[in-house]
């Protein structure tokens, strides 16, 4: 989850040598918070499942800007967090619900000592009441595709990144694209991840081409070519998926 040098294709994906199109259509594009810069860290995980809530909520119309490096002091209280800080989408969704949230001005560095408190339209909240108002405790469903097992039941990624044992719901790929597609354009956040990386989705687009790609907010700043985003083809996502999050209202509202 560093980052890497940028080669030939849209996404820096491992076995990703197709031509880059050169230009992109956008379909749909949702709203969003700024491009974050996640560093040196491997924190891309924490990035992406908070944007796709800030997402969401805005989509709402309900203003939301969350702190990544709240959640890093968080996990140094997490005896059995891994040293590279690695993770998941639905490791994040378990950690906001122990620990809390806070608002992105509230704590813009990881040295910045972590608030108790959350102040918001003249009232007072605890880190923990807050997170419940922007993610309720089960809102979110974490999804996976392994053809080896079972599905529409509940499996195990058996990777160090899911350190807290999370189970995912198997379904078949060609639902997964289906119904992350579908939550997209309706205005939905999803959190996307493959083995090495994580980026929330915030739209669709094709290319001159007519191929269909999703528009992913990426946690690397906004110096290189697309500005923060990324551009996921459809056949990319078929292929690099590992979990997809989001909301059990969007997975119902998906055929």
């Amino acid at each position: 989850m560093r980052k890497v040098v940028i080669s030939i294709c849209v996404l820096l994906l491992a076995g990703c040598a197709r031509q880059e199109p050169k230009h992109f259509t956008h379909e749909v594009m949702n709203r969003m918070t700024p491009v974050k810069d996640q560093g040196k860290s491997q924190t891309c995980w924490v990035y992406a499942m908070l944007a796709a809530i800030e997402t969401e909520h805005l989509g709402w119309g309900d203003s939301v800007n969350l702190s990544p490096y709240y959640i890093e002091k968080a996990m140094e209280r997490e005896p059995n967090a891994p040293e590279s800080k690695r993770g998941m989408g639905a490791t994040l969704l378990r950690l906001i619900q122990k620990y809390g949230i806070v608002g992105y001005d509230a704590m813009r560095s990881v040295d910045t000592p972590a608030p108790r408190f959350v102040f918001m339209l003249g009232a007072e909240y605890t880190a923990q009441e807050f997170a419940r108002s922007v993610c309720k405790p089960g809102e979110y469903v974490a999804l996976t595709s392994n053809w080896r097992k079972p599905y529409y039941k509940e499996v195990d990624i058996r990777l160090p990144d899911n350190w807290l044992n999370d189970r995912f719901l198997n379904i078949p790929m060609d639902s997964l694209l289906k119904k992350t597609e579908r939550a997209v354009r309706a205005h939905h956040g999803v959190c996307w991840e493959s083995k090495g990386h994580a980026m929330a989705i915030v739209g669709i687009a094709h290319d001159e081409l007519g191929g269909k790609y999703f528009i992913m907010k990426n946690s690397w700043g906004t110096k290189r070519r697309y500005k923060g985003f990324d551009y996921l083809s459809f056949e990319d996502f078929r292929d690099q998926t590992l979990a997809v999050e989001m909301t059990r209202e969007a997975y119902k509202d998906s055929p």
